[in-house]
């Protein structure tokens, strides 16, 4: 589940640094009085924030599962624990939260 979370955080991170790439350009060519045109860096960064945002869930499935497994190979009945499926939601609204705003702010 934490190597989920981990991967998840890594293409939110990505995926925001590579849509507000396109801003940096932008300005430079500001400076430089350079006409430019709306790049792909804002879609395709959005587009990995929100595949971030999607490993939320998966890491909860997977979660489930193997707790399921595990408990079933041992004979016991454990409840999951509450701060993993935290954490599975969380990433899910840091996610769609960051592709929300990226496109709401697109300017």
């Amino acid at each position: 589940m934490l190597a989920y979370i981990r991967t998840g955080l890594a293409l939110v991170g990505a995926g925001f640094v590579i849509a507000r790439f396109g801003l940096l350009l932008r300005e430079i060519a500001l400076r430089q009085s350079v006409a430019t045109t709306p790049g792909l860096s804002l879609w395709f960064g959005t587009a990995l924030v929100f595949a971030g945002g999607i490993v939320g869930p998966l890491a909860g499935v997977a979660y489930r599962s193997q707790l399921s497994r595990l408990n079933e190979s041992l004979g016991m009945n454990e409840k999951p624990v509450v701060l993993g499926i935290i954490l599975c939601g969380l990433l899910s609204a840091v996610g769609f939260g960051m592709a929300a705003y990226l496109i709401a702010t697109r300017a």
